[in-house]
């Protein structure tokens, strides 16, 4: 069974192996094109399959090839009754595959089976869903840069037919896991695209923060994104609702470039969305409203969320169209006056404004200059303010889309707030973590920023709830370092220490953990110098040590040890138990609500720390592990083995080959830790003895390499040298057996000689046999894999998952502590050399100085 993650390494790994030197952003129409074909062809046969009543083992090929030349259109009608289009037997993808197999394939016949799909589905009215797909302009089998003549284009192409050839995308497509990979691909693309990722895609992470935020908000059953891009906005909203209201949900979404246009319906349709709950238009969102309900022509159709992640400062908003926009246009009319032509920002809030319900929410990302500059756009910003609309603004690190490296902001509007309610002003800018040149969000920082807009708090240094008369006093300034300060962790300087000496009481009231748990502790380890100040009597190690093994700090420590195993004693049975994969995304959001509330009980604990350690869990081990126990078995999987295959070779060289196997679920190193430790052991000793004898040779070889030594005399010439004569790290063991024939026994050289070569012949045998006892702890682990017990699969995958875990969230009671103790040693270095102690040393300097002058004779 092939896991999610193992579907989008393969795909990716081909997809990198197989663009050559094509640009990323145009790739992905030929690999995502051909990867929504071989989903149709499979929809196609399954359709065939069901109402044929023909058994999963059938060669449903075959099957459909003789049922079209008896029946015809009468099939294929029937067919795209169900599905809204159809594939013919001549053209299924399968019949590519079987034709690269048999020889007989031609790129011609890829061309005609996208052209032939595009012709039926332009006979049936209502199918607009699928035309244009495989245009000649989307995927053009004449490129050149897919091969500069003929056969290099078929080759390669037939390389992307056979990337898909073994994918069941129907029995994919039931767990999401379909398009859990497209997705995946589309962001892969986007990450090596660069700038034009920004035509198609918003990273994820900004995606959950709007999508949770929108779906914690508002009841939802229609969804509008007039910057559609793929659409990943749109599915993230749907994903975090619940089944039923997912059926429910209605998609809308515009598109002006017509290959991001096509991504956007494939990635719904591969999501399982289906044709009649989506309606995607591909043209330009601001020239002509879209949608429009003719019965109300200056209002707008409206809708219960909108997202959207718009270009940023569009300079060619209004200049796209003969016409340009006036202020006259309904949904602009309500401020009064237009953006300015040369930053289209406002021009796309507005839009989306005008479309969302009065009990909605929008989500919209743009750039920082919305929140402050003047002119229009300072009448927009003053104007959305009076009217209430503007709910929140959040700001993000810069670096996080690949398009652009200024930092953005999503705002939330709504027009049904209380009218004094203020206005939530969050900086997350600093809570990110870096991966490659990308600025990230972490888990735990999305779950911040959703966590204090749904409960509206107000942090120091990381959110306000701003006053309409605090706004009106900015002069409608919504620039968030005017309303959230960013703390300062450095401490300031004190002038009196720095002369005096000790530690300011003032700093030692700011170590609030360690005042608010073991104040007393900390009080003892402290002397008054004077009034204000302090010094430790006791090494900040000591006091380290004290703090730490408090009774109190204990007590806390073994409380959240007892929650956090009675918390995975209430998971254990449901994570092993998983029998769908549609119920893991809800298990994980569990597990992060509950660990959340469970810390959230306890003073000075970093809660969102506590989410990150399950959020990484889920990533490194339970979402693989989890999507195989649903469809295989706790126990099966334990049991399960499969071959470990890695890559060899570069170029056209490069392929898999198969060393050993590895266990489905219950990793070799833990199998051989815990059930061969002898062996494991038994290896570490030899190793150990290998490590010494190398270390021996090794202290040999340099001292032979010391001149006027006796080994350098007896042993320099029997050291490899490289091609220009130079001393390696390693001697030469011909060579050495060779001298040891030229000495007399018993005599220094011969003893010399005879250490090298016998710690050389025992490096042999260490290794030789670490080689051997390897192998055979391989074998055993592998035969193994298959015979484990119940009862030993229950102890090793909950070492797997957890067995790091509560050590891990315990260390969260003693980090704060760990942390102001840390405070308190720089403090006390800081401040423990006074302007005295200067003094003193400058005059013994000078003493010293003074009385080597003395000792200086002029001849």
């Amino acid at each position: 069974m092939i896991t999610s993650e193992e579907i989008k390494r393969r795909l990716w790994s081909g997809a990198n192996d197989l663009r050559g030197s094509m640009d990323a952003s145009r790739y992905k129409d030929y690999m995502l094109g051909l990867m929504f074909y071989k989903f149709l062809s499979d929809k196609t046969l399954e359709t065939f399959q069901a109402t044929a009543g023909l058994p999963k083992e059938a060669d449903l090929v075959q099957e459909y090839s003789q049922a079209y030349e008896k029946l015809g259109e009468n099939l294929t009608g029937m067919i795209q009754e169900v599905l809204g289009y159809y594939v013919l037997p001549e053209h299924l993808y399968q019949s590519w595959v079987k034709d690269i197999r048999n020889g007989d394939f031609e790129l011609q016949k890829v061309m005609d089976s996208l052209n032939t799909f595009e012709r039926n589905i332009a006979v049936k009215g209502d199918a607009d869903d699928f035309k244009g797909l495989f245009s000649t302009s989307i995927i053009d089998l004449t490129d050149s840069a897919l091969g500069s003549d003929l056969n290099k284009r078929s080759k390669n192409i037939k390389d992307l037919i056979f990337l898909f050839a073994d994918l069941n995308m129907v029995d994919l497509q039931d767990g999401d896991v379909l398009g859990d990979a497209y997705e995946y691909l589309i962001g892969q693309f986007a990450s090596s695209a660069g700038k034009k990722a920004g035509e198609f895609y918003t990273p994820r992470q900004v995606s959950e923060v709007m999508a949770q935020i929108v779906v914690k908000s508002s009841k939802i059953k229609s969804i509008y994104d007039p910057t559609v891009g793929s659409g990943s906005l749109l599915l993230t909203v749907g994903k975090h609702l619940t089944k039923n209201d997912q059926r429910d949900l209605h998609y809308y979404g515009q598109e002006y470039i017509t290959e991001t246009y096509n991504l956007t319906r494939m990635n719904l349709l591969l999501h399982g969305v289906r044709p009649e709950k989506m309606d995607i238009k591909n043209g330009n969102t601001l020239a002509q409203d879209w949608p429009e309900d003719p019965e109300r022509p200056d209002e707008g159709v409206q809708f219960d969320a909108v997202v959207m992640n718009p270009p940023y400062s569009d300079q060619k908003w209004n200049k796209r169209e003969d016409k340009p926009l006036k202020v006259s246009d309904p949904r602009f009319a309500d401020f009064g006056v237009l953006p300015p032509d040369s930053k289209g920002d406002f021009a796309y809030l507005m839009h989306g404004l005008y479309h969302l319900g009065q009990k909605g929410t929008m989500a919209i990302v743009l750039p920082h200059g919305v929140l402050f500059r003047g002119g229009a756009e300072g009448e927009i910003r003053k104007r959305l303010l009076e009217k209430n609309y503007v709910d929140a603004i959040i700001g993000l690190p810069s670096n996080m889309f690949t398009n652009t490296g200024i930092p953005v902001c999503v705002m939330i509007l709504k027009k049904n707030r209380e009218l004094s309610a203020p206005v939530l002003l969050i900086d997350s800018s600093e809570h990110f973590v870096k991966i490659g040149k990308q600025n990230v969000l972490r888990e735990k920082d999305i779950a911040q920023i959703v966590d204090t807009f749904v409960n509206k708090t107000e942090t120091k240094g990381y959110s306000h709830l701003a006053t309409r008369e605090e706004i009106i006093a900015n002069e409608y300034n919504l620039n968030i370092p005017r309303y959230v300060e960013t703390l300062d962790n450095e401490i300031v300087q004190d002038v009196d220490a720095h002369l005096l000496g000790g530690i300011p009481t003032k700093n030692i009231a700011d170590l609030k953990v360690l005042n608010s748990s073991v104040k007393d502790v900390l009080d003892e380890s402290l002397t008054p110098v004077r009034e204000g100040y302090v010094k430790l009597n006791k090494s900040v190690a000591d006091l380290t040590d004290e703090v730490l093994e408090d009774e109190r700090v204990k007590n806390k420590s073994i409380k959240v040890a007892t929650k956090i195993k009675d918390y995975l004693h209430d998971y254990w049975q449901e994570l092993t138990t998983v029998d769908s994969e549609t119920e893991l995304e809800n298990l994980r959001q569990a597990m992060l609500s509950d660990m959340k509330q469970i810390l959230a009980t306890f003073d000075n604990i970093d809660v969102y720390s506590g989410y990150q350690i399950i959020a990484e869990i889920w990533k490194n081990t339970l979402t693989h592990d989890l999507e195989l126990i649903a469809g295989l078995g706790f126990y099966n999987a334990g049991r399960t083995r499969e071959a470990n295959m890695v890559t060899k070779g570069t170029g056209q060289k490069k392929h898999e080959e198969q060393t050993g196997w590895i266990g489905a679920i219950v990793p070799n190193d833990l199998i051989a830790q815990n059930l061969y430790a002898e062996q494991v052991q038994s290896i570490a000793n030899l190793k150990n003895k290998l490590t010494e004898t190398e270390g021996s040779l090794s202290e040999l070889v340099e001292s032979a390499k010391t001149e006027d030594s006796d080994e350098n005399v007896i042993l320099y010439d029997l050291i490899k040298k490289n091609k220009d004569d130079e001393p390696q790290d390693s001697f030469d063991n011909k060579k050495i057996k060779a001298e040891l024939k030229n000495v007399d026994k018993g005599s220094t050289d011969y003893d010399l000689l005879k250490k090298v070569s016998s710690l050389m012949n025992q490096k042999t045998k260490l290794n030789t046999e670490i080689k051997n006892e390897e192998k055979a702890l391989e074998g055993a682990v592998y035969e193994r894999i298959e015979k484990l017990t119940d009862a030993e699969i229950d102890s090793l995958v909950y070492q797997k998952w957890f067995g790091g875990l509560k050590a891990a969230i315990v260390n969260l009671v003693k980090e704060p502590l760990k942390n102001e103790l840390q405070t308190l040693d720089t403090l006390n270095e800081r401040y423990a050399t006074t302007l005295s102690d200067l003094e003193e040393e400058t005059k013994k300097v000078e003493s010293e100085f003074e009385s080597l002058l003395s000792e200086l004779v002029v001849r």
